[in-house]
């Protein structure tokens, strides 16, 4: 009889502390995911201080924004060229590809990856009108 109390005890011991751990486990994520949206919004405001900043002779890089903790947004200006010169062809056979191999490989963008962001990259023209946007998953630089 006392045996089967002690073993009683144990399973009942083993399910408690099954059940904290899965709480504590989950609980801690959860912290940690809401502390992580306010890194992102950090260095979205951080690099604002620095904005415009010219990238090269065709992009300005205008601001940063974040959308929850999962998208960290650029917002860029192409300089001379309006929206109806934009070819896309040539954005995905050139630009998009670089974008993506920057992303995989910058070590300044390691945190992103880390933390599975995606990382949009827009584009307006020369009059503010919306141009194109390169949008990079885990997925594609997880490859």
């Amino acid at each position: 009889m006392a045996e089967e109390k002690s073993g009683k005890r144990k399973t009942l011991g083993m399910i408690t502390g099954v059940v904290f751990f899965a709480i504590a486990y989950y609980g801690t994520k959860q912290f940690f995911k809401k502390d992580f949206e306010s890194v992102l919004k950090n260095a979205a405001l951080e690099l604002n201080k620095q904005t415009p900043m010219q990238i090269d002779q065709y992009s300005r890089l205008d601001s940063a924004s974040t959308i929850g903790k999962t998208n960290f947004v650029y917002h860029y200006t192409l300089n001379d060229i309006v929206k109806s010169e934009v070819n896309i062809d040539t954005v995905d056979k050139y630009i998009r590809p670089n974008i993506i191999e920057n992303v995989k490989s910058n070590p300044d963008l390691k945190v992103f990856r880390d933390n599975n962001v995606t990382l949009d990259y827009k584009y307006y023209d020369k009059n503010g009108e919306f141009a194109l946007d390169v949008s990079v998953t885990p997925e594609l630089y997880r490859n």
